[in-house]
């Protein structure tokens, strides 16, 4: 059994089940995998909690516990900036947690020459808790837009999604997308679990699709959690 500890968003976490029964799509019900999607949407906001560390950190751990109760086998966050709480939280809770943040990083060392320009798009609070660098700086060029582009493009974009406005999000990205694309960074990580729900959900990007430069945090998360799911040995982080 997958546990997702959802809720942040709740669009998030939807995206993220709906990729995780797409993956292993089967002709039966029984061939989907099991698992429990708790949409604890009270944990307190993350960015404007980063200095009331403990309020979000008791609550993630109360989350968890609650998975690790329904006996599942190990535990995904489908929110970027909750891997701040990650290394704490890991000690608390005895069924593994899976670390989005680091599995980005082992997609990109297979993917990427090393010092590769590396583009992020994520909320302010996961660039300044630097929870990427953390794995990314050792190796590679990590860069995120300027602050304006920061405002107006990245944070409203993630807004909209969150407000269910799907179209408009895709539009506000766009401007960040495109400085990343000129400056010529390989990758661009969308570090934050809104913004591939708002790049994905229309056409306007389909070219850049193809060319596989996005990587989708949350897509990925669900491929290594099939895998995990899958296989009959314990689950190491």
């Amino acid at each position: 059994m997958i546990g997702i500890l959802g809720g942040m968003g709740t669009q998030a976490g939807l995206d993220f089940c709906n990729k995780l029964a797409k993956i292993n799509a089967g002709k039966l019900d029984q061939q989907y995998p099991m698992f429990v999607l708790y949409n604890k949407s009270n944990i307190p906001k993350r960015p404007e909690n980063l200095k009331k560390y403990y309020n979000v950190l008791n609550s993630l751990v109360e989350g968890c516990k609650m998975l690790q109760k329904n006996n599942c086998k190990f535990i995904v966050m489908p929110c970027n900036t909750a891997h701040y709480w990650y290394d704490d939280l890991r000690k608390k809770v005895k069924v593994p947690i899976l670390s989005m943040p680091k599995e980005v990083y082992l997609d990109t060392v297979r993917n990427c020459k090393k010092n590769a320009k590396i583009g992020i798009l994520s909320t302010e609070a996961t660039l300044s808790t630097k929870v990427y660098n953390k794995y990314f700086d050792k190796n590679f060029n990590l860069v995120s837009p300027n602050n304006e582009l920061q405002k107006n493009s990245v944070n409203k974009s993630i807004k909209l999604v969150k407000m269910g406005k799907i179209k408009e999000a895709e539009k506000a990205i766009r401007p960040a997308v495109n400085y990343l694309m000129k400056i010529k960074c390989k990758k661009i990580i969308l570090g934050c679990t809104e913004l591939p729900i708002a790049i994905f959900a229309y056409k306007s990007f389909k070219k850049i699709k193809q060319s596989k430069t996005f990587i989708d945090p949350n897509l990925l998360l669900a491929n290594i959690s099939m895998k995990k799911y899958k296989s009959k040995t314990s689950v190491s982080v």
